[in-house]
């Protein structure tokens, strides 16, 4: 039974009209159901002991509640559990809220437990569920069955059901419940190591997508340079058609045969004659140099009769070069 003490901490928290420690129940019928579902729960859960405080709401208001909290043991072999049920400024109407932590740090609360979370914040079935019909010793007498099974504070794997006659319906749902959330944990994990693996595809698809486009964009830079050259060479054809249009209009140079094809050039005057002349010698001996190359390496010709030919070419190029410089000057 619960302590006289606990009875009368209720009864003067309860009828307190303080501004400063009044409680956030105002129904007189509303604090009697209180106060009989608290000495209720006292009772069957008598490690637990009333108390009050100020609650901060998930939207920033605050409220004075009653709240009971101690340790209970829901296993032989497994550690005490730190219990806090907060009872609602709309109770019964709305559910209590729950929160478990451990009096061991030792013990933390275990990553993505299906039934609380990080912040020691507990949901159930029961309280999901909950109506004005449901109480505080069926929601603790819940809490432990369901926690028994899987425990906040390490993996304990779910026990196979060996007969449905053994459970009662809400056990079962909230197995189920368990199962089920495992599951999505599962399936959350191969779902993210799909994801990074399409993400890594997805990057070296765009890495590939850019080099493609770098070279589209290369290939159309490189178009349009063969356009302009196109362009050039086509300006190009064109003036050297309109030369020849006419000047193929003067019957000798069109007589002119392929022994006389430079005849079909006039320069503008005769130190520009001369400077095309020693040019064309120039280069004619240029073309006789390389060919002497080519017969000494092929052993046509020998070495010393090349220096000596060479030696005479040389000469003979130098003074046409001499030559086409002094008519450029004249011709300048």
């Amino acid at each position: 039974m619960a302590t006289i003490s606990s009875r009368q901490f209720i009864e003067a928290a309860l009828s307190c009209t303080s501004s400063s420690f009044a409680l956030s129940y105002a129904d007189p019928n509303q604090k009697w159901i209180i106060q009989q579902h608290l000495i209720s729960l006292l009772q069957d859960f008598p490690s637990l002991v009333p108390g009050m405080d100020t609650f901060t709401h998930n939207d920033g208001t605050t409220v004075n509640l009653l709240k009971a909290n101690g340790e209970i043991h829901v296993s032989p072999s497994t550690p005490p559990i730190l219990l806090t049920i907060w009872i609602h400024e709309n109770y019964p109407t709305m559910a209590p809220i729950v929160f478990v932590a451990s009096s061991n740090q030792s013990f933390p609360v275990y990553n993505d437990h299906p039934f609380v979370d990080s912040s020691g914040a507990t949901t159930s079935s029961y309280l999901a569920n909950w109506t004005p019909g449901c109480n505080l010793s069926e929601l603790a007498r819940n809490l432990v069955k369901l926690l028994s099974h899987h425990h906040p504070f390490y993996y304990s794997p779910c026990p196979w059901i060996t007969h449905l006659s053994f459970i009662s319906k809400r056990e079962a749902m909230d197995r189920l419940a368990c199962i089920l959330h495992y599951d999505m944990m599962e399936l959350r994990s191969k779902t993210a190591e799909e994801i990074e693996q399409l993400t890594a595809l997805q990057d070296k698809l765009r890495e590939r997508a850019d080099i493609v486009t770098g070279l589209v964009i290369g290939l159309e830079n490189e178009h349009k340079d063969l356009k302009g050259i196109e362009k050039k060479l086509t300006d190009e054809a064109d003036v050297l058609l309109n030369w020849l249009k006419v000047y193929n209009r003067n019957p000798a140079i069109s007589m002119v045969g392929d022994d006389h094809i430079d005849d079909a050039f006039e320069a503008v005057d005769e130190n520009s004659r001369m400077v095309l002349e020693c040019l064309a010698a120039d280069k004619a001996l240029e073309d006789l140099m390389y060919a002497l190359d080519k017969a000494v390496e092929q052993g046509i010709f020998s070495f010393d009769a090349y220096v000596k030919q060479v030696r005479s070419l040389a000469r003979t190029q130098f003074w046409y070069r001499a030559q086409r410089i002094k008519f450029e000057r004249l011709r300048n």
